[in-house]
């Protein structure tokens, strides 16, 4: 695609379009909160697919157990929001990470996004949103380079540029994924996590007074976050950052009401944990502020309709 139409696919879309979503959904409780607020943001998103993305934590005892645990918590949510018809739509991503940033991990997910994104076009681009590491992302794009012409890709993931590392999860859980994107030239829009997503956190007193006795899936959504919080941090004032939802908020950001963003040159994600910046790469959009308050009422409002 030519430069303009490059840059045009780097902004927020302001007609209705097709989304994909890519998630390790069992590793925390944010990307259940994602996963509601894209499927009832049908005003501006169409829900094409859903992916199940690998982790490796306390809660797997492999990148595949991860991958597995979230294909069936992905169903889970889509059932509890009454959107259980979709559950067809959701695939097995990939078993393992990358071992290099030269061939794909294939898997149901990676031939899905490879079949149906090209389908599209640089004026008609597939959204992905990425809320895990880039496996799945990654392979397809090494499957199929000229995904980059028929794909826009946000990704929650990475530090800030100004922090002092870039050891993050979604980063770290496979880096070498992380690198084929960031040097693929395909439209990328980054949220990063330190010192921009973590910014939008909510509390138990937020959860029980908006969310709670709304509806089975609010209730669930509470029930998880309140449990996770409270096995560590009971007795204190705590606040949980619900990272996710805010990769699904840029493509709802018509007129910049949720976050700020920037046009910056593509940094290089290294491999120690640092990022490498280029004034002479590819651009990328940038965020670097979010609207707490006004997202929140957003995502509240669409939780409980």
């Amino acid at each position: 695609m030519d430069e303009s139409q490059y840059r045009k696919n780097l902004k927020v879309p302001l007609h209705r379009v097709d989304v994909v979503l890519d998630t390790d959904a069992f590793n925390e409780i944010d990307d259940q909160f994602a996963i509601a607020y894209l499927m009832n943001s049908g005003e501006k998103l169409n829900p094409a697919a859903i992916y199940a993305a690998p982790f490796h934590n306390h809660k797997s005892a492999s990148p595949l157990d991860g991958m597995n645990k979230s294909y069936e918590e992905i169903k889970k949510v889509l059932e509890l929001g009454g959107h259980g018809g979709k559950k067809e739509q959701v695939f097995y991503g990939a078993d393992r990470f990358l071992k290099n940033e030269t061939e794909p991990v294939d898997s149901p997910a990676v031939r899905d996004l490879v079949q149906r994104a090209m389908a599209y076009s640089p004026e008609n681009p597939l959204y992905v949103v990425g809320i895990a590491a880039l496996t799945n992302i990654a392979s397809a794009l090494l499957t199929e380079p000229a995904l980059k012409e028929r794909i826009a890709v946000v990704w929650l993931g990475g530090n800030a540029q100004h922090s002092a590392h870039n050891r993050e999860f979604n980063m770290m859980q496979d880096l070498a994924a992380a690198r084929v994107v960031f040097n693929s030239k395909v439209p990328l829009i980054q949220v990063p996590c330190m010192d921009v997503a973590e910014h939008f956190t909510v509390t138990r007193p937020e959860l029980e007074y908006w969310l709670q006795g709304k509806n089975p899936l609010c209730d669930y959504l509470t029930g998880i976050t309140i449990g996770e919080m409270e096995a560590w941090a009971e007795g204190t004032p705590w606040s949980k950052t619900i990272w996710d939802v805010t990769a699904v908020a840029w493509l709802l950001n018509d007129r910049g009401q949720f976050m700020e963003e920037r046009l910056v040159s593509s940094p290089i994600p290294e491999y120690d944990d640092t990022y490498t910046c280029c004034r002479d790469r590819h651009l990328i959009n940038y965020i670097y502020r979010i609207h707490r308050d006004a997202l929140m009422k957003d995502l509240i409002e669409k939780l409980t309709k």
